[in-house]
């Protein structure tokens, strides 16, 4: 099991950027990838972006894509989320999620064994 903990959440002006980190402990070695959902209030939680440790490739929401990176280090300690040109559409928990399982691809919620317990980003217009 890998324990998740999210931080760098906030009130943000639309036009303006955040960066969150996941810091990960426990059997992280075990992680084959790792990702980024987002949760707003009356809608399903949606993938964000996944990075796959063994290539470093990552994957995109067409949403988030172009304005949003995803990122983290060697040895799966911690996971980062730079969000740059935020509009108020973003505003949502954001959740980083951590997969053990190898997977074609991981944009799928179901695919993740272990989860964080979110930080809230807010964009005001």
């Amino acid at each position: 099991q890998v324990q998740l903990v999210e931080s760098g959440g906030g009130l943000v002006q639309a036009g303006g950027s955040l960066r969150l980190s996941c810091a990960a402990s426990g059997r992280t070695f075990s992680s084959y990838a790792m990702g980024w959902f987002r949760q707003a209030p009356g809608k399903e939680r949606e993938f964000v972006a996944a990075i796959r440790w063994s290539a470093g490739s990552t994957y995109y929401a067409d949403s988030v894509k172009g304005r949003f990176t995803i990122s983290g280090d060697n040895a799966k300690i911690t996971l980062y989320l730079q969000m740059n040109s935020l509009k108020p559409d973003d505003t949502a928990v954001y959740y980083c999620a951590a997969a053990s399982r190898i997977y074609r691809d991981y944009s799928a919620a179901w695919k993740y064994d272990d989860w964080g317990q979110g930080t809230q980003v807010t964009v005001s217009s």
